[in-house]
């Protein structure tokens, strides 16, 4: 504990210098980053080769391609997110004139998650940096690989003074919850987001919480066979693509009409084949389960009876790779784990429905997703979609790619989390709007009590809820009004 007290210490020392506030920090905080991405893309690679199995190719797109577009990105706009923003003042306060102006919060604690161990260590780091803070980054002990590359490189590239980085496992991260900080962020499951907003909540400290849940894809009845290909064809990619099914906005399961399901089972099965092998044994460009207690967990979801008997596709596994076959079920009891339990997973459950449109119940009933997709060409089922659902995300006939868009916000809603990050959001998360406003000495009103008549009681209304009476009352000088009555 005296460890992490004294760390906490010297990075809030710094903080409190000064040197984080500057532009000049912070641009060259961000041009390190990019050079440590450069100069150990390989490492990067390997690290995440070992602890996850990911392909190079998978690596770097969901990995440092989305921390170098981040931090070119932020270095790019910076200086534009650090301008004061005016703020319109009411004219009847003229002469007068406000601003909004960004400050950082201070010394940041970031909680990373072992999914996408560098992109989800790194990018809210970047927002952190950009917006002037000191920053504590807590990589999972999960993807202890990435960890220790985290840990042993980040302090050769960035101010080891402002940023820090601590490995270790729930000890250490129980020693992080007992300081005061001024902003917690984390990612991971929402069984221990509760423990971070409890601990957090004795400092009031402000939290982001980046959570994840059944993300369900709806796809419409397509007529047009080339549409189609291209939707399963994304739903394929979108499911298992992303750290095999382990990624939090990934697609939990699909919700379709009865008619159609074949179709997409039939599609499935040549996109899977197509994109990863045909059987366990050659499956390939897909990452491996994390480590054991996620293989048994996933594992355990098959091996309910009334569960492993709606298995149309896949299902086998292999234990001492941990490796599980992508696998489709279709129309799993929806009382079963499988349904009511993020999956987080290569499994795919279908579910059935005699209408499209009876999908928008189906979600409502359940817990506030992190992400919507749906599949459909309908004007009408879309507007359905997003006037009568609530989700952190919904994106149309696509599936993940909104993660990638900095002009968009990421993050939950409900029991998927709240707060958001990812470009000028990040920024934003990681700073406190300030409200600033300047008058002047040149023109003063003095009310002069009592007694107020009805004449001007009224122009004092006017002038709140006209802002043009306001400034004629200001420039006209009315303060006879106000100082003397003439009847006394």
């Amino acid at each position: 504990m005296d460890r992490v007290e004294e760390m906490l210490g010297e990075v809030r020392t710094t903080f409190k210098g000064g040197r984080t506030r500057g532009v000049e920090w912070r641009k060259a905080q961000l041009q390190a980053l990019l050079k440590l991405l450069a100069e150990n893309e390989d490492k990067i690679f390997e690290a995440l080769r070992q602890d996850l199995g990911k392909h190079p190719v998978e690596a770097y797109r969901d990995e440092v391609g989305v921390v170098k577009k981040s931090a070119t990105n932020a270095f790019r706009s910076v200086e534009k997110w650090m301008a004061p923003q005016k703020g319109r003042i009411p004219l009847v306060f003229f002469p007068a004139r406000g601003a909004v102006v960004s400050e950082p919060l201070g010394v940041v604690l970031i909680f990373a998650s072992w999914n996408f161990p560098i992109s989800l260590a790194l990018d809210p780091v970047i927002g952190a940096i950009s917006a002037g803070n000191a920053v504590v980054l807590k990589p999972s002990d999960v993807a202890p690989k990435c960890s220790s590359f985290l840990a042993n490189t980040i302090p050769l590239y960035l101010d080891p003074e402002a940023i820090k980085v601590v490995e270790g496992g729930k000890d250490i991260s129980e020693q992080l919850l007992q300081l005061k900080w001024d902003k917690i962020f984390f990612t991971g499951s929402p069984q221990v987001a509760r423990l971070i907003m409890s601990a957090a909540a004795k400092h009031l400290t402000p939290v982001t919480l980046e959570l994840g849940g059944k993300c369900p894809t709806i796809l419409d009845t397509l007529s047009n066979s080339s549409d189609l290909q291209v939707a399963v064809k994304r739903i394929a990619g979108g499911k298992w693509g992303p750290c095999n099914g382990q990624a939090c906005i990934g697609i939990d399961y699909v919700l379709v009409e009865t008619q159609f399901a074949s179709v997409l089972i039939e599609l499935l099965k040549k996109f899977i084949k197509k994109f990863y092998g045909e059987n366990l044994k050659t499956l390939e460009n897909l990452a491996r389960i994390v480590n054991k207690h996620h293989f048994k967990r996933v594992h355990n979801l098959l091996k309910d009876p009334n569960v492993a008997a709606t298995v149309v596709y896949g299902g086998s596994v292999d234990e001492e790779n941990m490796v599980i076959e992508p696998t489709i079920l279709l129309n799993p009891p929806l009382d079963a784990e499988i349904m009511t339990e993020e999956i987080f997973g290569p499994l795919l459950p279908i579910i059935t429905l005699n209408n499209i449109e009876e999908s928008i119940q189906f979600i409502n009933s359940r817990p506030k997703p992190l992400a919507i997709y749906a599949f459909t060409k309908n004007d009408s089922l879309k507007e359905k979609i997003l006037q009568e659902t609530s989700s952190g995300s919904l994106t149309f006939n696509d599936a993940i790619v909104q993660f990638l868009a900095d002009t968009l916000p990421f993050g939950g809603v409900g029991q998927s989390g709240f707060g958001r990050y990812h470009g000028k959001f990040s920024f934003d998360t990681f700073s406190h709007e300030k409200a600033v406003l300047h008058r002047s000495f040149l023109i003063e009103l003095e009310p002069r009590y009592p007694p107020w008549n009805d004449f001007k009681m009224d122009f004092v209304r006017l002038a709140y809820d006209f802002d043009y009476v306001g400034l004629v009352l200001l420039l006209l000088g009315l303060r006879g009004l106000f100082r003397r009555n003439p009847r006394q």
